[in-house]
Protein backbone atom coordinates (compact mmCIF):
# COMPACT_ATOMS: atom_id res chain seq x y z
CA UNK A 1 0.00 0.00 0.00
CA UNK A 2 1.60 3.47 -1.41
CA UNK A 3 1.91 6.01 1.75
CA UNK A 4 0.35 9.53 0.95
CA UNK A 5 2.64 12.33 0.48
CA UNK A 6 1.71 15.41 2.79
CA UNK A 7 -0.14 17.79 1.36
CA UNK A 8 -1.59 21.51 1.55
CA UNK A 9 -4.65 22.64 1.28
CA UNK A 10 -5.41 25.56 -1.33
CA UNK A 11 -8.67 27.47 -0.20
CA UNK A 12 -9.70 29.58 -2.97
CA UNK A 13 -13.25 31.58 -3.42
CA UNK A 14 -13.19 32.27 -7.25
CA UNK A 15 -12.46 30.01 -9.74
CA UNK A 16 -9.72 31.74 -11.77
CA UNK A 17 -8.07 31.73 -8.10
CA UNK A 18 -8.20 27.85 -8.17
CA UNK A 19 -7.11 27.91 -11.72
CA UNK A 20 -3.89 29.99 -10.79
CA UNK A 21 -3.56 27.95 -8.21
CA UNK A 22 -3.62 24.22 -10.07
CA UNK A 23 -1.16 25.90 -12.36
CA UNK A 24 1.25 26.24 -9.50
CA UNK A 25 0.75 23.10 -8.51
CA UNK A 26 -0.93 22.75 -5.61
CA UNK A 27 -1.64 19.56 -4.26
CA UNK A 28 -5.43 19.61 -2.99
CA UNK A 29 -7.80 23.21 -3.98
CA UNK A 30 -11.09 23.69 -2.54
CA UNK A 31 -13.21 26.36 -3.86
CA UNK A 32 -16.02 28.20 -2.71
CA UNK A 33 -17.97 30.41 -0.38
CA UNK A 34 -19.34 30.14 3.15
CA UNK A 35 -20.81 26.89 4.46
CA UNK A 36 -19.56 25.08 0.84
CA UNK A 37 -15.89 26.71 1.62
CA UNK A 38 -16.51 24.46 5.18
CA UNK A 39 -17.37 21.24 3.48
CA UNK A 40 -15.17 21.51 1.14
CA UNK A 41 -12.48 21.79 3.70
CA UNK A 42 -13.38 19.03 5.76
CA UNK A 43 -13.72 16.34 2.93
CA UNK A 44 -9.97 17.52 1.57
CA UNK A 45 -8.10 16.65 4.79
CA UNK A 46 -6.53 13.89 5.56
CA UNK A 47 -3.62 12.32 8.25
CA UNK A 48 -1.07 13.73 5.62
CA UNK A 49 -2.63 17.33 5.30
CA UNK A 50 0.90 19.98 5.91
CA UNK A 51 -1.73 23.19 6.34
CA UNK A 52 -3.90 25.16 4.74
CA UNK A 53 -3.72 28.11 2.76
CA UNK A 54 -5.87 30.98 1.84
CA UNK A 55 -5.42 31.85 -2.31
CA UNK A 56 -6.52 34.88 -3.73
CA UNK A 57 -7.71 38.48 -4.34
CA UNK A 58 -9.29 40.59 -1.31
CA UNK A 59 -10.33 44.22 -1.22
CA UNK A 60 -8.32 47.23 0.16
CA UNK A 61 -8.73 48.67 2.99
CA UNK A 62 -5.38 50.42 3.80
CA UNK A 63 -5.48 53.39 1.51
CA UNK A 64 -1.93 52.93 0.60
CA UNK A 65 -2.34 49.68 -0.75
CA UNK A 66 -2.47 49.58 -4.32
CA UNK A 67 -4.17 46.80 -7.23
CA UNK A 68 -1.76 43.77 -7.52
CA UNK A 69 0.10 44.78 -4.22
CA UNK A 70 0.45 40.51 -2.51
CA UNK A 71 -0.18 40.68 1.47
CA UNK A 72 0.87 37.97 4.22
CA UNK A 73 -1.90 37.87 7.01
CA UNK A 74 0.05 38.16 10.57
CA UNK A 75 -3.35 37.19 10.98
CA UNK A 76 -6.68 36.66 10.37
CA UNK A 77 -9.95 39.49 12.30
CA UNK A 78 -13.05 37.07 12.00
CA UNK A 79 -16.36 38.26 12.89
CA UNK A 80 -15.85 35.81 16.05
CA UNK A 81 -12.61 37.18 17.07
CA UNK A 82 -8.43 37.02 15.55
CA UNK A 83 -7.66 34.09 14.34
CA UNK A 84 -3.64 33.15 14.26
CA UNK A 85 -1.41 32.77 10.61
CA UNK A 86 2.06 30.09 11.06
CA UNK A 87 4.67 32.39 11.85
CA UNK A 88 7.36 29.99 10.16
CA UNK A 89 5.45 29.23 7.30
CA UNK A 90 4.63 33.27 6.85
CA UNK A 91 8.17 33.84 7.03
CA UNK A 92 8.42 31.42 4.08
CA UNK A 93 6.35 33.00 2.00
CA UNK A 94 7.63 36.61 2.82
CA UNK A 95 10.77 35.31 1.81
CA UNK A 96 9.26 34.18 -1.58
CA UNK A 97 7.40 37.81 -2.00
CA UNK A 98 9.64 40.46 -0.61
CA UNK A 99 7.29 43.30 -1.96
CA UNK A 100 4.39 41.74 0.24
CA UNK A 101 2.63 43.77 2.78
CA UNK A 102 2.89 41.80 6.16
CA UNK A 103 -0.51 43.18 8.15
CA UNK A 104 -3.53 41.69 9.23
CA UNK A 105 -6.24 40.66 6.99
CA UNK A 106 -10.22 41.06 7.51
CA UNK A 107 -12.19 38.37 6.65
CA UNK A 108 -15.93 38.50 6.74
CA UNK A 109 -19.08 36.73 5.99
CA UNK A 110 -20.28 39.74 3.27
CA UNK A 111 -18.68 41.49 0.70
CA UNK A 112 -17.59 45.23 2.01
CA UNK A 113 -18.60 47.03 -1.20
CA UNK A 114 -18.28 51.38 -0.50
CA UNK A 115 -15.36 52.93 0.25
CA UNK A 116 -17.04 54.52 3.88
CA UNK A 117 -17.33 50.60 4.75
CA UNK A 118 -14.00 49.75 3.86
CA UNK A 119 -12.52 52.92 5.39
CA UNK A 120 -14.28 52.25 8.35
CA UNK A 121 -12.83 49.16 8.59
CA UNK A 122 -9.33 49.91 8.59
CA UNK A 123 -10.09 52.53 11.47
CA UNK A 124 -11.75 49.83 13.76
CA UNK A 125 -9.60 46.72 13.25
CA UNK A 126 -6.29 48.10 11.51
CA UNK A 127 -6.25 45.37 8.89
CA UNK A 128 -4.81 46.30 5.45
CA UNK A 129 -7.75 44.25 2.99
CA UNK A 130 -11.03 41.99 3.43
CA UNK A 131 -11.58 38.96 2.10
CA UNK A 132 -14.25 36.38 2.73
CA UNK A 133 -12.28 33.16 3.07
CA UNK A 134 -9.63 33.12 4.93
CA UNK A 135 -11.71 32.91 8.45
CA UNK A 136 -13.11 30.00 7.31
CA UNK A 137 -10.23 27.94 6.20
CA UNK A 138 -8.59 29.74 9.57
CA UNK A 139 -11.24 28.39 11.63
CA UNK A 140 -11.30 25.01 10.11
CA UNK A 141 -7.24 25.11 10.60
CA UNK A 142 -7.53 26.08 14.18
CA UNK A 143 -10.45 23.29 14.89
CA UNK A 144 -7.54 20.31 13.39
CA UNK A 145 -4.62 21.41 14.66
CA UNK A 146 -3.30 22.53 11.34
CA UNK A 147 -0.72 25.30 10.34
CA UNK A 148 -2.46 28.10 8.42
CA UNK A 149 -1.24 31.03 6.08
CA UNK A 150 -3.22 33.26 4.08
CA UNK A 151 -2.00 34.88 0.58
CA UNK A 152 -3.34 37.85 -1.11
CA UNK A 153 -3.33 40.54 -3.88
CA UNK A 154 -5.26 43.58 -3.50
CA UNK A 155 -7.70 43.57 -6.18
CA UNK A 156 -10.19 46.62 -5.76
CA UNK A 157 -8.58 49.52 -3.44
CA UNK A 158 -9.68 50.85 -0.37
CA UNK A 159 -11.38 54.10 -3.03
CA UNK A 160 -13.02 51.75 -5.16
CA UNK A 161 -16.78 51.31 -4.74
CA UNK A 162 -17.63 47.67 -6.21
CA UNK A 163 -20.95 48.95 -7.95
CA UNK A 164 -24.10 46.07 -7.64
CA UNK A 165 -24.08 44.98 -10.85
CA UNK A 166 -20.15 43.40 -10.53
CA UNK A 167 -21.52 41.49 -7.25
CA UNK A 168 -24.36 40.19 -9.57
CA UNK A 169 -21.74 38.50 -11.47
CA UNK A 170 -20.65 35.93 -8.04
CA UNK A 171 -21.79 32.78 -7.83
CA UNK A 172 -21.19 30.40 -4.95
CA UNK A 173 -19.11 27.84 -6.35
CA UNK A 174 -16.77 30.53 -7.53
CA UNK A 175 -17.21 31.25 -11.33
CA UNK A 176 -18.20 34.25 -12.74
CA UNK A 177 -21.72 35.00 -14.20
CA UNK A 178 -21.07 37.51 -17.01
CA UNK A 179 -24.60 37.66 -17.80
CA UNK A 180 -25.63 38.61 -14.85
CA UNK A 181 -23.53 41.34 -15.17
CA UNK A 182 -24.86 42.72 -18.30
CA UNK A 183 -28.52 42.16 -17.50
CA UNK A 184 -27.81 44.26 -14.25
CA UNK A 185 -26.30 47.15 -16.28
CA UNK A 186 -28.62 47.50 -18.25
CA UNK A 187 -30.80 48.34 -15.50
CA UNK A 188 -28.07 50.61 -14.33
CA UNK A 189 -26.46 52.05 -17.08
CA UNK A 190 -24.77 54.50 -14.94
CA UNK A 191 -22.29 52.19 -13.06
CA UNK A 192 -20.65 51.28 -16.64
CA UNK A 193 -17.56 53.10 -15.99
CA UNK A 194 -17.50 51.62 -12.45
CA UNK A 195 -17.69 48.23 -13.74
CA UNK A 196 -14.70 48.60 -16.30
CA UNK A 197 -12.91 50.49 -13.02
CA UNK A 198 -13.36 47.47 -11.28
CA UNK A 199 -12.27 44.80 -13.39
CA UNK A 200 -9.31 46.75 -14.71
CA UNK A 201 -8.26 46.38 -10.80
CA UNK A 202 -9.49 42.60 -11.24
CA UNK A 203 -7.09 42.26 -13.90
CA UNK A 204 -3.92 44.06 -12.27
CA UNK A 205 -4.69 41.81 -9.44
CA UNK A 206 -4.87 38.33 -11.57
CA UNK A 207 -1.53 39.37 -13.28
CA UNK A 208 -0.36 39.44 -9.72
CA UNK A 209 -1.52 36.66 -8.44
CA UNK A 210 -0.33 34.43 -11.21
CA UNK A 211 2.88 35.37 -10.60
CA UNK A 212 2.74 34.52 -6.23
CA UNK A 213 4.03 31.26 -5.34
CA UNK A 214 3.25 29.17 -2.95
CA UNK A 215 5.25 27.38 -0.20
CA UNK A 216 5.15 24.88 2.15
CA UNK A 217 5.98 25.13 5.88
Amino acid sequence: MSVESPFIVVAVGLAFEARIARAAGAARICCGRGPTMAAALDASLGPNCAGILSFGIAGGLDPALRPGTPLIASMVIGEDGPLATDAKWSSALLDLHPAAVHAPLLSLRDAVADPAGKIQHFRRTGAAAVDMESHIAAAVAERRGLPFAALRVIADPAHRRVPASAMRGMRDDGRTDAIAVLRALTRRPREIAAVVGVARDAWAARVALSRCRCSDH
